[in-house]
């Protein structure tokens, strides 16, 4: 089993900034790909952004040039940097893992979700 442990998560002004962590741990061999996904109220979830084993990374249009995805390897942890927040980025924020067990099992994990709410 693995566990994802979220932070970073609350209440900012528009055009303010806010930084996510998800850190893995548990029966981890390898961690593929990592991701932030987003879901308001009455909406579906949505991507937000990824980042491979590789560092390449993905993200929505909607937070291109805003959001920065990161990850840390040594610590099985991926960030989200959230700059100029808007208050259409006011949701629920989950991180995603894809992992890789001992036996060989791949996996996909979700966290229990972080709020940002963006108001003045």
């Amino acid at each position: 089993q693995v566990q994802l442990v979220e932070s970073g998560g609350g209440l900012v002004q528009p055009g303010g900034s806010l930084r996510l962590s998800c850190a893995a741990s548990g029966s981890i061999f390898r961690i593929n790909a990592m991701g932030w996904y987003r879901q308001a109220p009455g909406k579906e979830r949505e991507l937000v952004a990824t980042i491979t084993s590789g560092f390449t990374t993905n993200s929505a249009d909607s937070v291109k040039g805003r959001f920065t995805i990161s990850r840390d390897n040594a610590k099985n942890t991926v960030y989200l940097q959230m700059n100029s927040l808007k208050p259409e980025d006011t949701a629920a924020y989950y991180c995603n893992v894809h992992t890789m067990d001992y036996n060989g099992y791949y996996s996909n994990y979700w966290g229990q979700g972080t709020q940002v709410t963006v108001s003045s």
